[in-house]
């Protein structure tokens, strides 16, 4: 992807097309969106499209990514300054529950674009599969460090809580969600606790 301007800057023009493909792409789909309708809002080119991406299956690689690397940084902020694991399992969540609560929620953009993109081959339904990879084993992790046992069961029972609170999300009142998925995570420390050895 020629990514850069000669000075080493990002290109605007990429920027601009990759911030209209994510806001558009999230809040409404990714296949009832065409490239001519991101061009138009992004007042670019299909010529410059072709520079920055090979197509719209790189863009919506873009996209995810980006959203990928929005998430991790999500979670570092949500662990930052805690002192302890549980404090860090409670700052992710209080992190993931704001976000939940902030306007233009429409999920979880890679549940949502594993809807789309069902094929396990597909470099997007991949894409979604790494990032979610990534996210179970940051939640086994922490969830370990705090004293949950066995640490994989505790992770993917995160993970579940903290998918159906994003499904949930944005359909039902949001605050009520967020409290239920809060409350959910505590009683996952208090009782992961209880059975560790």
């Amino acid at each position: 992807m020629g990514t850069s301007t000669r000075d080493g800057s990002t290109s605007q023009a990429r920027a601009r097309l990759l911030s209209t493909a994510t806001r558009i792409f999230y809040t409404e789909g990714i296949h009832s969106v065409g490239v001519d309708r991101v061009l138009a809002e992004a007042q670019v080119t299909r010529a410059t499209l072709y520079r920055h991406f090979t197509g719209k299956e790189e863009l919506i690689l873009a996209y995810l990514q980006q959203a990928d690397q929005g998430i991790r940084e999500q979670v570092a902020a949500g662990r930052a300054g805690a002192v302890t694991a549980a404090d860090a399992v409670r700052g992710v969540s209080r992190s993931i529950a704001g976000g939940i609560r902030s306007s233009g929620f429409r999920g979880c953009a890679f549940l949502n674009a594993a809807a789309e993109y069902p094929d396990a081959d597909h470099p997007v339904h991949r894409t979604v599969l790494a990032h979610r990879q990534w996210f179970l084993d940051t939640a086994t992790h922490l969830l370990g460090q705090a004293g949950c046992a066995p640490a994989d069961e505790a992770g993917r029972h995160f993970v579940m809580l903290r998918d159906g609170a994003m499904a949930a999300g944005c359909l039902f009142d949001p605050a009520l969600i967020s409290a239920t998925f809060l409350r959910g995570v505590d009683g996952l420390l208090r009782t992961g606790k209880g059975h560790a050895a």
